[in-house]
C-alpha cells in the first residue's frame, strides 16, 4: 500500500509558480533561475530530490543542469545517453512518466545511486517548447507514492515555465551573437575600404592584413577593424 504523502496545497502551488514566474522575468542568470526552479519545486512537491535535465547541443545526452540534492554522487552521475533511462522516454514521447518504484523498473539507469539516496517513486515530465521537448524535470519521493493528477499538472506547469526561461535565454544569446557578427562584418568592410584606398591593396589583401594583425595580436577582428577606422578618422 502506498504511504500517504502531503499533496500540494493550492496556495503553496500558486506561490511557487509565482516565484518561478518572477524569476523568469528578472535579470537573474539562467543557472540561478534553474536552481530556484528545482528548489521551489522540491518544496511544493515534497520531493526527496528534484532534478532538471537538458539535452546537450548535439541532442545525444541528457545532462543535469540543476538539482537541490547535496549528494555529490548524484550530482556527478554521468549524463544519460540517447535512449537510456526514464528521462529519455519522457523526452521522446513528450509526456509525463510515472514510476512507482525506480529500483524495480527495468528501464531505470542508476539504481545503485537511487538505493543509496533512498529514492523510490518518480514523476518525470518533459520540458517542452512549442511541442518540442528540450529536457526533463524529475521529482523523486523517499517513500512509495502514487502521483495525483494535480501533482502531474503542477510539475508540468513548472516544466513549461522552465522551458520558456531556457528558450528566452537561448534566443537572447543567439541575438547577441548575430548582432556581434553583423557589427564585425560592418566594421571589417569599412576597414578594408580604408586600406584599399590608402595602401592600394586589393580587397582580398586588405582582408588578409586585418586577419593577420588579428591573429598576431590575438585581438578580435572587430577590434582591429575599429582601430583602423579610428586612425583614419583621426587623420581627417
Amino acid at each position: 500500500m502506498n504511504a500517504k504523502k502531503k499533496q500540494p496545497k493550492t496556495k503553496d502551488t500558486i506561490d511557487a509558480l509565482s516565484k518561478i514566474s518572477k524569476a523568469i522575468s528578472s535579470d537573474l542568470y539562467l543557472e540561478d533561475i534553474l536552481k530556484l526552479i528545482v528548489t521551489v519545486t522540491a518544496e511544493v512537491m515534497n520531493s526527496r530530490i528534484c532534478t532538471l535535465m537538458l539535452l546537450d547541443d548535439k541532442k545525444q545526452n541528457l545532462v543535469i543542469r540543476a538539482t537541490q540534492s547535496i549528494s555529490e554522487e548524484y550530482i556527478k552521475k554521468e549524463p544519460l545517453k540517447k535512449g537510456q533511462g526514464i528521462a529519455w522516454k519522457a523526452v521522446n514521447e513528450n509526456k509525463p512518466i510515472v514510476i512507482s518504484d525506480v529500483l524495480k523498473e527495468s528501464g531505470y539507469k542508476y539504481k545503485d545511486i537511487a538505493e543509496k539516496e533512498g529514492l523510490v517513486s518518480l514523476l518525470c515530465v518533459p520540458l517542452a517548447v512549442r511541442n518540442r521537448a528540450i529536457g526533463a524535470l524529475n521529482c523523486y519521493t523517499s517513500k512509495p507514492h502514487k502521483f495525483s493528477k494535480t501533482e502531474i499538472n503542477v510539475l508540468t506547469s513548472v516544466a513549461n515555465q522552465a522551458a520558456i526561461a531556457i528558450e528566452n535565454t537561448e534566443l537572447m544569446v543567439k541575438t547577441r551573437v548575430i548582432q556581434e557578427e553583423l557589427e564585425t562584418r560592418k566594421a571589417t568592410e569599412r576597414a578594408k575600404g580604408i586600406l584599399m584606398r590608402e595602401e592600394g591593396l586589393t580587397e582580398e589583401d586588405a582582408f588578409r592584413k586585418i586577419q593577420k594583425y588579428s591573429m598576431d595580436r590575438r585581438k578580435p577582428m572587430k577590434e582591429v577593424a575599429e582601430a583602423i577606422i579610428m586612425m583614419h578618422d583621426m587623420r581627417k
